[in-house]
C-alpha cells in the first residue's frame, strides 16, 4: 500500500500504538481492528529497543522525575515501551489483512533496516529524532515519504532537518505541527505556528496530544490535512494511557475532523442549490395600502418586506413619486409594469 503526502486533499488520520500494547501483540491486533472501525487511515507503531535510545545507568542523568512517566529511569522505560521486533512482521501482515496502511518511527539504523525489509511504505520522524542527523540521512537514502514531528524544534533544527532529507534523496515530506507534553493543554498549541510550517512548501499536520479534539478542529482551518493521535483499548492503563484516546473518543476524533473539513467547503459554490428555499423570504417591495390608478408612490403606500416577491430594494427611493398605472390592493408585490414611466 503505497501513499503521496503531497497529493493528499482531504484529512489523513493516524492511530498511534505507541506503548499501549501493554507488552501483548493481541493488544496491538485490537488496536489495528479499533483504528479500522473509527475510519483511520492508517497505523504507526514506534521501532526501537532500549539499547537503541540509552544507556543501562541508574544515575541522576537517566533519571525521569516530572511528568507521565515520573519516577523511572529512561532504560527501564524503553524496556516496558518497546513493540519487540519479533512481532513486526506479524503487525505488518495484520495491517494488511485489515486493509489499513501501517508503518513506523525508526530510532536508529537498525531499526530502519528491519522496517525496509518489511517494506515499510513511509516513515514517521520523532520530535525527539528531529536532530539525529546520521537516522535523517539513512531515511533520505530510502527515498519514501517521510513525516516529520515538529515538538521542541525551533525553526533551525527544521530547516537542517528538512535539508537533510532532500540532499540524501526524500522528495515527498510532511511536517507536523507539535507540542510535546504528555498531554498538551488546548492553549499551549499555539497553532499558528502552522503558518511558520506552510513556509517549506509541504504538507502540514498535526501531532496531537491533547485530550479531545479542539484542537484537531481548530487545525483544519489552516490547512491541516494529516493527523496523528494516539489510541488506546477502553479501560487501558499504561505508559502512555493519560494521553490516548479510547474506541469511542477516537470515533468522535476522526467524525469531528471530517465534518470540520467538509464544512470549509471551497471559494466556489452555487449559493442558489444551497440557499434557493431560503432566498425568496429576502425582501421585497410590497403594496402596502390598496391604490388607485394614477396613485402617487409615497412612503404610505409601499413598504420594503419580506418575502422576495416584489422590485428590488434598491428601486424603492426610484419609484418614489412616480404614478400606478392600475388598481392595486394591499399585499400585492409591486412590479414595473404596475408603475408609469
Amino acid at each position: 500500500m503505497k501513499i503521496n503526502l503531497k497529493k493528499i486533499t482531504k484529512p489523513f488520520i493516524i492511530a498511534e500504538l505507541s506503548a499501549n500494547h501493554n507488552g501483548k501483540i493481541e493488544n496491538i491486533f485490537k488496536l489495528i481492528d479499533q483504528a479500522k472501525k473509527c475510519g483511520a487511515n492508517a497505523i504507526k507503531i514506534q521501532s526501537y529497543t532500549p539499547q537503541s535510545m540509552t544507556l543501562d545507568c541508574k544515575n541522576k542523568h537517566f533519571y525521569i522525575n516530572e511528568g507521565p512517566w515520573k519516577d523511572s529511569y529512561l532504560y527501564d522505560l524503553y524496556q516496558k515501551g518497546t513493540t519487540p521486533y519479533s512481532w513486526h512482521k506479524e503487525i505488518f501482515s495484520y495491517a494488511k489483512k485489515k486493509d489499513i496502511l501501517c508503518f513506523s518511527t525508526p530510532f536508529d539504523i537498525e531499526s530502519l533496516k528491519l522496517l525496509e525489509k518489511l517494506k515499510t511504505p513511509l516513515y514517521k520522524i520523532a520530535s525527539f529524532e528531529i536532530n539525529h542527523i546520521p537516522l535523517l540521512e539513512a531515511v533520505g537514502r530510502t527515498k519514501k515519504p517521510v513525516i516529520i514531528s515538529t515538538g521542541m524544534a525551533d525553526t533551525k533544527d527544521i530547516d537542517l532537518a528538512v535539508k537533510t532529507l532532500k540532499k540524501n534523496g526524500s522528495k515527498d515530506i510532511a511536517i507536523l505541527h507539535c507540542i510535546s507534553s504528555y498531554p498538551s493543554k488546548p492553549h499551549n498549541y499555539n497553532l499558528n505556528f502552522i503558518n511558520i510550517l506552510k513556509k517549506y512548501n509541504f504538507p502540514v499536520g498535526l501531532s496531537d496530544h491533547t485530550i479531545g479534539n479542539i484542537v484537531a478542529i481548530s487545525s483544519v482551518g489552516f490547512g491541516v490535512k494529516i493527523f496523528e493521535k494516539h489510541i488506546k483499548l477502553d479501560g487501558q492503563k499504561g505508559l502512555d494511557s493519560n494521553f490516548s484516546t479510547n474506541l469511542n473518543e477516537f470515533k468522535d476524533y476522526v467524525n469531528s475532523i471530517n465534518l470540520s473539513f467538509s464544512a470549509m467547503g471551497t471559494e466556489n459554490f452555487d449559493r442558489q442549490k444551497l440557499e434557493g428555499p431560503s432566498k425568496k423570504h429576502r425582501r421585497s417591495i410590497f403594496v402596502s395600502k390598496d391604490v388607485k390608478k394614477n396613485d402617487i408612490i409615497t412612503e404610505k403606500n409601499i413598504a420594503v418586506v419580506r418575502p422576495s416577491n416584489g422590485l428590488h430594494p434598491k428601486y424603492y427611493f426610484k419609484i418614489l413619486g412616480k404614478k400606478i398605472n392600475k388598481d392595486i390592493s394591499a399585499g400585492t408585490p409591486l412590479k414595473k409594469i404596475f408603475i408609469k414611466d
